[in-house]
């Protein structure tokens, strides 16, 4: 029986030694990972019910303004569900990127807070709506990181498409859309046999007459289009279909607005200026957005498939 050689034993021993040193002082990432991942979520779920007391108000606010009527951002109801929805999607194709939070996210924590403090004192409810959107960047840098910030930059820059825009505001755009409405409508209906006199911004016909009023302008459809056109751009596979329904979106919303008015002075024409206070009234409002959104839509093409997530 021969003896085993010393110098190797302890190199063995040494390797042995080192791995197992190794192994004590560096635990398995996964379970850091795990850890970490359970703290924010706590921490996310206290930020999150601290912002829904603190944004109650101006919730409800929007929650009102959303459902006003369909002359009035009827789209902002669907704009932060879906804003979500990217969200998480994006987030899912992410999972490999590292969570680590950013200071940066103080930058705009600390306007939005300001802005806040300065509407609970003005009590106009569109400050803190903005406060709003402005705090969920940097509650995404805080939480998220900027690398899973960057991901899901599309969604919170979407958000804004929610914030209902005051009429003060918009005076100037909503003359216009009103202008080239009445325009259009009165220089086509004579091409079908049905003479109109406009003047300024009122169609007047030989049963009654039609104002082309600031909620009958188009705005609202304007508004939508540009969300939606936005959402589909993101959505679309190529640099082309990206494209199409940006430069589209505001000719259509226009176009669908005048044929609105136009279905809206042969009613008046045939049945009576009393038309215009029934139920057809406002349903017409209605189909312009189901022309023009699902045109916005088929000009995008097939969406992006979902990616696996990493």
């Amino acid at each position: 029986m021969g003896r085993r050689p010393p110098g190797r034993s302890l190199r063995n021993s040494r390797a042995d030694g080192d791995v197992l040193h190794t192994a004590v002082e560096q635990p398995p990432a996964p379970l850091e990972h795990a850890i970490e991942s359970r703290a924010n979520a706590r921490w996310l779920r206290l930020v999150g019910v601290g912002l829904i007391v603190l944004y109650a108000p101006t919730f409800r606010w929007l929650f009102t303004r959303w459902t006003l009527s369909v002359w009035h951002n009827a789209h902002g109801l669907f704009v932060l569900p879906l804003a979500a929805w990217l969200a998480a999607i994006e987030l899912k194709r992410c999972r490999s990127l590292p969570v680590e939070g950013s200071g940066w996210g103080f930058l705009f924590l600390a306007p939005a807070l300001a802005l806040q403090a300065v509407d609970a004192g003005l009590h106009t409810e569109l400050l803190s709506a903005v406060s709003f959107l402005v705090a969920l960047p940097g509650l995404s840098l805080l939480f998220l990181g900027a690398p899973r910030t960057r991901a899901i930059l599309f969604p919170l820059l979407f958000t804004w498409f929610a914030l209902p825009i005051p009429l003060g505001l918009t005076d100037s755009l909503h003359l216009v859309l009103r202008q080239v409405t009445a325009h259009t409508v009165a220089a086509a209906l004579p091409l079908i046999g049905l003479p109109v006199y406009l003047e300024g911004t009122t169609l007047q016909l030989a049963r009654g007459a039609v104002e082309v009023a600031d909620a009958c302008s188009g705005f609202s459809t304007l508004y939508a289009a540009l969300a939606t056109a936005c959402l589909t751009a993101y959505m679309a596979r190529t640099p082309i279909r990206r494209a199409l329904p940006l430069i589209a979106a505001a000719p259509i919303a226009i176009a669908s607005n005048v044929l609105r008015v136009g279905l809206l002075v042969f009613l008046v024409e045939w049945r009576g200026a009393s038309v215009l206070h029934t139920s057809l009234h406002p349903l017409s409002g209605v189909l312009t957005f189901a022309l023009t959104l699902p045109l916005i839509f088929w000009l995008g093409g097939d969406v992006k498939p979902a990616e696996p997530a990493a």
